[in-house]
């Protein structure tokens, strides 16, 4: 297994990807409550340091500019880690390059049009479409593994 087999350079670009999309969107949080000075989360958040120079009451209050991107964040967290898992499982079933690379950048689209759709508020509906596309993406790739899992061990 390494990237010079075009089923693997494809897992490893699509999952370097969403790893530098969900880290990213951590470091989007930091950027934002930096920006806002507050959203902050803890009471020790709010005492004076190089990262609030001015601390002032209510900078551990919710600020919607943050909660939007740590809400991101925490969405990334509970679905990206899933697609690692189950598209590097999937790949070891030695798929067709054609069908891996189709569900490994049809997930990456689907969490990217996912991010445009929350970063600028658009509808539930719409955000959803996108979650749903890229959750079908990731059962279909972890059924098939199991599928092929059998049928090695049958």
């Amino acid at each position: 297994m390494n990237l010079n087999d075009p089923l693997i350079a494809t897992y490893g670009v699509a999952a370097g990807l969403m790893i530098l999309k969900m880290m990213g969107q951590g470091w989007m949080t930091v950027a934002r409550m930096m920006k806002a000075e507050g959203g902050f989360v803890n009471p020790e958040d709010q005492t004076r340091g190089w990262t609030n120079p001015n601390p002032k009451p209510g900078q551990i209050a919710p600020n919607e500019y943050v909660e939007r991107s740590r809400r991101m964040h925490h969405n990334d967290v509970e679905n990206i880690p899933a697609f690692l898992v189950a598209g590097l499982l999937f790949v070891l079933t030695d798929p067709p390059l054609w069908l891996a690379a189709g569900l490994l950048w049809g997930y990456v689209i689907s969490r990217l049009a996912h991010f445009w759709a929350y970063l600028s508020a658009k509808s539930h509906e719409t955000r959803a479409t996108f979650w749903t596309i890229g959750s079908f993406i990731v059962i279909a790739m972890a059924g098939y593994s199991v599928v092929m899992a059998i049928a090695y061990l049958v």
